[in-house]
């Protein structure tokens, strides 16, 4: 390029201005791109829309400023789950400094990503079944690709009070009592085991 001419001291130099189609813009058969395919064959984003639709006023246009496109959430949640990101503030930066994970969310270069604040709002505001609807969509999708074992997985658990108190701990070994063994280590180190100040009750 040639040398930079202006008689303006604040004017910039003419190759800081690049156009966004210019930029580099990451593998096209990155990881996340794959991904993109799989959910645009299974309707994703269609699917989603039709599970938040009853949770959005009207037309699906909020009062206030236009929400976010809640497959759009749901893709930056997903980010999060692949890369073992679990703040909301750790899965806004990384979709908003990845060129790949914008590409993959629909968000060009010149879009503000969504913030960490609008994934609590969103975790907030919808029920959890439509987070159920969401899961079970994802574990369809994977059946279908044959990524999902039909293996079930059952837990049973009962509350108990607990009780651990000193006085009721046992040893296993020869159900001695905690205290009578700790008596015992006392005497077989040469300690006075009635000596309150060695033997601790």
């Amino acid at each position: 390029m040639g040398k930079f001419r202006s008689k303006d001291p604040l004017a910039l130099p003419a190759d800081l201005w690049i156009q966004p189609g210019a930029l580099a813009k990451g593998p096209k058969d990155s990881f996340y791109g794959k991904l993109n395919e799989v959910l645009a064959g299974m309707d994703f984003a269609g699917r989603i829309h039709r599970i938040c639709a009853p949770h959005y006023k009207g037309d699906g246009l909020a009062a206030g400023r236009p929400p976010i496109d809640p497959a759009v959430i749901f893709k930056m949640l997903m980010v999060g789950f692949l890369e073992g990101i679990g703040s909301g503030r750790g899965i806004a930066a990384r979709c908003a400094d990845s060129l790949i994970i914008r590409r993959f969310l629909g968000y060009s270069l010149t879009e503000q990503t969504p913030e960490h604040s609008s994934l609590s709002v969103f975790r907030q505001r919808l029920p959890e079944e439509v987070f159920a609807a969401a899961h079970e969509l994802v574990l369809e999708g994977l059946r279908t690709h044959g990524l999902l074992k039909g293996r079930h997985l059952g837990i049973d658990s009962s509350v108990m009070e607990a009780n651990a108190g000193l006085s009721g701990l046992v040893r296993r070994n020869d159900e001695k009592s905690y205290w009578k063994y700790v008596r015992e280590l006392a005497r077989e180190a040469g300690v006075e085991d009635g000596d309150p100040a060695a033997v601790a009750f």
